[in-house]
Formats: C-alpha cells, structure tokens, sequence
C-alpha cells in the first residue's frame, strides 16, 4: 500500500489545489437588445440569437 514518507505541509497542500479555483462565467451583449447573455445562448430578455428570434416574448413583460 502507498504510504507517504513526510507529511505533506498545508502550505505545499494548498498550492497544489491552488489551480483549483471556479473562474468567473464569460457575458457578451446580445447584438439585438443590448442586454448581457452568456455566449451560444438565446438571450432571455429578449429571445434572440444570432439576430434572429428563436424564442417569442411576450410585448410587455
């Protein structure tokens, strides 16, 4: 069975999770409303992608 010889220090621990990390999620602003979206997603405030409407919102809300 594997055993370490040294205990490993919380120091070198820690900088060995150190890439570990969440990164922050990308936006881009939909080309039709301006709104910020994620990419390759239809946009949720207004229903478009690639400037055309693939999903039908309703006019006032």
């Amino acid at each position: 069975m594997a055993v370490p010889k040294k205990k490993v220090s919380p120091s070198r621990r820690n900088m060995r999770r150190s890439h570990h990390a969440l990164e922050g999620q990308a936006f881009v602003e939909c080309a039709n409303c301006g709104e910020l979206m994620r990419p390759h997603h239809v946009c949720q405030a207004c229903g478009y992608y690639r400037k055309r409407e693939v999903v039908a919102k309703a006019a006032n809300g």
